[in-house]
């Protein structure tokens, strides 16, 4: 309120309305109104929300449970198309679940760019409301099981080739796989529509119902995609929206309105697609209660979208799209980082009563038993960086916290969905102490918990409301990390701000080294001939990786994930930060199979050391 006095002077305030606790409903979205007599003055979202996140019966109490953490594209198997899939996803589950495992941890699977798969960062996504397709099982779906011509042409010689090849290389080759998919794809929508959609049979009311519950975001998404297609098809140097034709910029010209109608078909093919991914990822959560997990699939959200992208031409009103988010200068990055994404608005989030926010979370939470907020800081501020400047020129931008963590908190109970905040690097202290209260875990990273020394602290120091790991998709694998590859990398590429800084951090290394080894030693959990007079051995072993992870295991952390790649010893990450082209980032594979990992020694070895050290908790019942 405000009040304007008649000597000029003005006194302003503000009414808190306090509902009785007699008349306030529960949890939930509502319509709050203000009447006069009969007359609505004004209407707003009222949203209820309990104060913490849900947490599984398997972490309550003194619960403490382990699992997997895996890149999906990552995965080998003796029967994918030359990434890991949506069924190699449910196997993993099996796999581990098998072995006590309470969790699986995944990339995010956000949708991608199909115009172009080279595009390979699930963190740069094209749409956080949609899936990657890419990752379909082709074989999976059930129409390849009917359809003849479909069938033919993968199995035809050329085709059986070209998937051999896909599956022996090194490196995932993105192109290769998607357009060995697509061919079949077309083929098996096609046959879809000739059998099922013409006769509006049980399996077309199946998509039609999944349409309908999607409703007019799935829509956009295929007919951006529909479009971006088109265009590119015609003009490879169309790699946008923003550079289409002016009238299809906006999802609601005629143009595209036009579009929609003359090109039905090839807007419906990718619904049926995103429909394939929602029953391929229903059948990864049914695995996940089949194997007794007790927390399931764990999912990753990315902090934004790529401004090019289906979420952006869709959203214009939501995004400020000149901007980038990224981080301000410091002595790792002299320069800042430019993530190259576009933030929302908060102001027009807070207008829309977060309705977009509640979306992308209930998206990802559909199929999820656990949540990542990547760079969950963004729910209290975000670095912006205007149009065509330096990330030096940047600033925070404020988000409404308290109410998006609130919406959190709400959305994590109606999916029975665990929260898990990446909180690493420099936090506020009021977001960390939020998060806590609010019952969202925290990160903990064996290379960055340390005392005041740079000792590594022991597993009684790590915080229980956590998950507890030895590094992440950003950070050196184990191997890589003691053999000092990362640095070695780095200063090859010229990212060190100074030259010397590398024989400096080298030698921190090698120290870091025998720091922990000697926390291993003071847990007596140091393998045979290390320590003491031995010479620090200069390659990583299974027993000493083994040990590593016992050592996070003890610690009272809600969550201890494995990395696949630390599993298998791997030497180089899984990315890079600071770099595009310059290193294989989200391409490399795994070397085994999946089918050989339950005779490997070290996943055997690693996995029943761990069901020891954090025996199975009883399931969620649910």
């Amino acid at each position: 309120w405000r009040i304007d006095a008649e000597d000029g002077t003005v006194r302003r305030g503000r009414v808190e309305p306090e509902l009785p606790a007699a008349q306030r409903p529960g949890a939930g979205y509502h319509t709050l109104s203000l009447l006069r007599g009969n007359e609505t003055l004004a209407r707003c979202t009222l949203i209820v929300a309990p104060r913490r996140a849900f947490q599984p019966p398997a972490v309550q109490g003194g619960g403490r449970v382990w699992g997997a953490a895996a890149q999906l594209y990552a995965l080998r198997s003796t029967r994918n198309w030359g990434l890991g899939d949506y069924t190699d996803l449910a196997d993993l589950v099996g796999l581990w679940g098998r072995h006590g495992a309470a969790v699986v941890g995944v990339n995010p699977l956000h949708a991608m760019f199909p115009h172009n798969p080279a595009h390979a960062s699930p963190y740069s996504p094209s749409s956080r409301l949609f899936f990657n397709t890419l990752y379909l099982d082709v074989e999976a779906i059930a129409e390849y099981g009917k359809c003849a011509e479909a069938r033919a042409l993968a199995m035809s010689a050329p085709m059986t080739r070209q998937r051999e090849i896909l599956r022996r290389v090194e490196l995932v080759d993105y192109v290769g796989v998607a357009e060995a998919k697509r061919s079949v794809l077309e083929l098996l929508y096609a046959h879809f529509r000739r059998t099922h959609l013409t006769h509006a049979d049980a399996r077309a009311q199946d998509f039609e119902r999944f349409r309908r519950a999607r409703g007019a975001a799935l829509r956009r998404h295929a007919l951006f995609e529909a479009l971006q297609a088109h265009f590119h098809r015609n003009d490879p140097q169309l790699w946008g929206w923003p550079v289409w034709p002016e009238a299809y910029r906006d999802p609601a010209s005629p143009q595209v309105g036009a579009f929609e109608r003359e090109q039905l078909e090839s807007v419906e093919f990718y619904e049926y697609l995103q429909w394939q991914v929602e029953l391929q990822l229903s059948a990864v959560g049914g695995r996940s209660m089949q194997a007794g997990l007790g927390v399931g699939l764990f999912v990753d959200l990315a902090v934004s979208i790529d401004r090019a992208g289906a979420e952006a031409w869709s959203e214009q009103a939501l995004y400020t799209l000149g901007a980038s988010i990224g981080a301000p200068p410091d002595e790792y990055n002299p320069a800042g980082q430019d993530w190259g994404l576009p933030p929302i608005d908060p102001a027009r989030l807070r207008a829309a009563a977060y309705a977009p926010f509640i979306a992308t979370l209930r998206a990802n939470m559909a199929h999820a038993g656990a949540l990542r907020i990547d760079h969950v800081m963004g729910l209290m501020r975000l670095y912006w960086i205007p149009p065509g400047s330096a990330p030096r020129d940047g600033a925070y931008v404020h988000y409404p916290f308290d109410d998006l963590l609130a919406v959190v908190a709400l959305e994590s109970h109606r999916n029975h969905c665990l929260v898990v905040g990446e909180d690493l690097g420099t936090v506020p202290d009021e977001v960390r102490t939020k998060l806590a209260a609010a019952g969202v875990l925290s990160y903990h990273v064996l290379y960055f918990e340390r005392d005041a020394a740079r000792d590594f602290k022991p597993p009684a120091a790590y915080q229980r409301q956590s998950i507890a790991v030895a590094s992440t998709h950003d950070l050196p694998t184990l191997a890589g990390w003691w053999q000092a590859r990362d640095l070695d990398l780095r200063h090859r590429l010229g990212l060190f701000p100074k030259p010397e800084m590398h024989a400096q951090q080298r030698q921190e290394r090698e120290q870091d080294r025998t720091r922990l080894l000697l926390a291993l030693q003071r847990e007596q959990l140091l393998p045979p001939g290390m320590g003491g007079d031995a010479p620090t051995p200069a390659t990583l072993d299974a027993a000493c990786l083994r040990a590593l992870h016992v050592f996070l295991a003890r610690s009272p952390a809600q969550l201890v994930l494995v990395q696949l790649e630390d599993v298998l010893l791997a030497p180089d990450a899984v990315n890079l930060p600071g770099t595009t082209d310059q290193v294989p980032n989200w391409r490399r594979k795994l070397t085994l199979p999946l089918e050989q990992w339950d005779v490997d020694e070290r996943f055997v070895e690693l996995v029943r050391a761990l069901a020891r050290e954090r025996p199975s908790h009883p399931k969620d019942p649910q």
